[in-house]
C-alpha cells in the first residue's frame, strides 16, 4: 500500500498517547495514531479504569456490611463478583468509545495494528488487513506503555497465576488468593478480593506495604487490612510459585524459615516493565537506560524527531504523568516552549479503602535532607465531616521546612484522599507556604478542613485537636 503522510504519528493510545495526539491536533498538526489493542491503552481498558470500577463495587459491598450503623435494615443480599467484573468491563467500554469520539472530533486517524519503526520518521503498521506505512513529517511519538512483570521462572497464565489484567477480566472469584507485591496494584486488588469474601494473603519482600509511601502510611494500611481479616506479611522472600491442577504452591522464606502456602490463585503484582521490545529501537541506536528510553526535557529521544512518553520514558509509571509528558511532547513538536514535567510534584494515589495519596517527599527523606522540618498531622477521627460520613480511618500529614514554610511532602490516608491531595499539588506548583494554606478559608464541614488542620499543626497551633 502507498505510504500515508501525517505531521505526527503516535504509536500507542494510552493516556500519554491519546492526550499527545489530541494536543497535537489542537495545535494544527495532522495526526495518525497506531494501536494494537483498543483506544485508551492498558490504563483505560485493563488497568486504572476497570480497577476503580471494581474498587467502587468493593466499597458498596463494605457499606452494605455496615448498613446497621446507618439505621438501615438489610435482608438477605448477595455480592456477585462476576457482575462486578461485567460492570467494570462496561465502564471500560464506555471510556474507550469516548477516546474514539475524541479522535473523530479532532480529526485524528486511527490505524489498528502493531507499529514498528523503520526509521525515525517512518512507522510500519501490521494489522488484520495487511501492512501500512505511515510517514511523520515532523515527529513520531512512542507511547507504548508497560506490561506486568513476573518473578524469574514464574509464568503468568491468567488462570492460576494472574496479573492485573487477569484480575480485571476473570469473573470467577477464587476462594483464596496470595498477592505477591504490596505496592498500589497489589493492595488495591487485595482490597477488592477480600471485600468479595476471598481469603487474601499479601506478601511483600520489603519491610512494609506501600513501600514508596511514608512509613506511617504503610503501617496504618497494614493494620487496617489485618483488622479486616487479610493476612499481611512483610520481609518475605518468595522462593517459588508452582501451579498444580487445582491450586498453587507458594514457597516463601522469612526470618530464616521456609514454608509453603497453598492457595487457589496467585496475583503477581511485582511491578511493570516498559514495552520497548519489537519497536525497532535497536537499529536506530535509540539510547536507553535500565530498560527505559532516555529522553530530554521535551521528551525527545537521542534520535532527532523521535519522542517517547509515559511508562517507557521512566520516572513514575502513572497515567497522569504520561498525560503531562504527552502535552510537553506535542507542544515541543509544534514549536512551542513547554514547561517541563515536574517529577517531584506528581501525585501518587492508591485507591484502596481507606484511600492513600501523597506528593513530595516522606518525613524520613525530609529529615535526611539536612533541613530542620516541621510535621503536622490531623486525624480524620477529629473531622466533623468524616464522622458524619462514618469514615474516620486515617490522617493528613504535612511535612514542611520549619524556617521557610515550604511544603516538602504531604501524605493522606482516608476518605477521598486521592481528591484531597490536589490542594497541595497546586500549592506546591505555586510555591505556597504553610502560612498561605492556613490563610485560605476552607468550607465547613468538609474533608478538606483536615488539610487546613494538618497545616496548622505543622505551624504548632492546631485548633481541633
Amino acid at each position: 500500500m502507498a505510504t500515508q503522510a501525517f505531521d505526527v504519528v503516535v504509536v500507542g493510545t494510552g493516556p500519554g498517547g491519546y492526550v499527545s495526539a489530541i494536543r497535537c491536533a489542537q495545535l494544527g498538526l495532522s495526526v495518525a495514531t497506531v494501536e494494537d489493542d483498543r483506544p485508551g491503552g492498558v490504563c483505560l481498558n485493563w488497568g486504572c479504569i476497570p480497577t476503580k470500577a471494581l474498587l467502587r463495587n468493593a466499597e458498596v459491598v463494605g457499606l452494605f456490611q455496615r448498613a446497621q450503623e446507618f439505621g438501615i435494615a438489610v435482608g438477605e443480599w448477595k455480592a456477585d463478583y462476576a457482575q462486578a467484573v461485567q460492570r467494570s468491563r462496561r465502564v471500560a467500554d464506555r471510556m474507550a468509545k469516548g477516546v474514539e469520539f475524541l479522535f473523530r472530533k479532532n480529526k485524528i486517524t486511527l490505524f489498528p495494528g502493531r507499529g514498528t519503526l523503520k526509521s525515525a520518521r517512518v512507522v510500519e503498521v501490521a494489522g488484520k488487513d495487511g501492512t501500512q506505512t505511515l510517514e511523520a513529517r515532523r515527529a513520531v511519538i512512542l507511547a507504548t506503555g508497560s506490561e506486568p512483570r513476573s518473578l524469574p521462572g514464574v509464568t503468568i497464565d491468567e488462570k492460576r497465576i494472574i496479573s492485573s489484567t487477569g484480575a480485571v477480566t476473570n469473573e470467577n472469584r477464587p476462594g483464596s488468593l496470595v498477592v505477591i507485591g504490596a505496592g498500589a496494584v497489589g493492595i488495591e486488588f487485595a482490597d477488592v478480593y477480600a471485600a468479595y469474601g476471598a481469603s487474601v494473603t499479601v506478601l511483600e519482600a520489603l519491610p512494609r506495604v506501600l513501600p514508596v509511601e511514608d512509613e506511617e502510611v504503610g503501617a496504618l494500611i497494614a493494620r487496617l487490612f489485618s483488622r479486616r481479616g487479610l493476612t499481611i506479611r512483610t520481609g518475605v522472600r518468595v522462593k517459588s510459585v508452582t501451579p498444580g491442577p487445582s491450586s498453587v504452591a507458594v514457597a516463601v522464606e522469612a526470618e530464616g524459615k521456609t514454608e509453603t502456602l497453598e492457595t487457589d490463585q496467585v496475583l503477581m503484582a511485582v511491578g511493570r516493565a516498559a514495552r520497548t521490545r519489537g519497536l525497532g529501537l535497536e537499529p536506530l541506536s535509540v539510547a536507553t537506560e535500565k530498560g527505559f528510553v532516555t529522553v530530554s526535557a521535551t521528551m525527545e529521544t537521542s534520535v532527532k524527531g523521535l519522542y517517547a512518553i509515559g511508562d517507557m520514558a521512566g520516572h513514575q509509571m502513572l497515567a497522569h504523568k504520561a498525560m503531562a509528558e504527552g502535552v510537553v511532547a506535542a507542544e515541543a513538536i509544534a514549536g512551542q516552549s513547554p514547561r517541563p514535567v515536574d517529577y517531584g510534584n506528581v501525585p501518587s494515589c492508591t485507591y484502596c479503602r481507606p484511600q492513600v495519596a501523597s506528593i513530595g517527599v516522606s518525613e524520613a527523606v525530609a529529615r535526611g535532607g539536612g533541613r530542620e522540618i516541621a510535621v503536622g498531622k490531623f486525624p480524620f477521627t477529629a473531622s466533623g465531616k468524616a464522622v458524619a460520613l462514618g469514615d474516620t480511618e486515617g490522617f493528613v500529614k504535612v511535612v514542611a521546612d520549619k524556617s521557610t514554610g515550604e511544603i516538602l511532602g504531604v501524605h493522606i490516608v482516608g476518605p477521598e484522599a486521592t481528591e484531597l491531595i490536589h490542594e497541595f499539588a497546586v500549592g506546591r506548583t505555586l510555591e505556597a507556604t504553610l502560612e498561605e494554606i492556613v490563610h485560605t478559608i476552607h468550607a465547613h464541614p468538609t474533608l478538606s478542613e483536615a488539610a487546613l488542620e494538618a497545616t496548622l499543626a505543622a505551624l504548632g497551633h492546631p485548633i481541633h485537636i
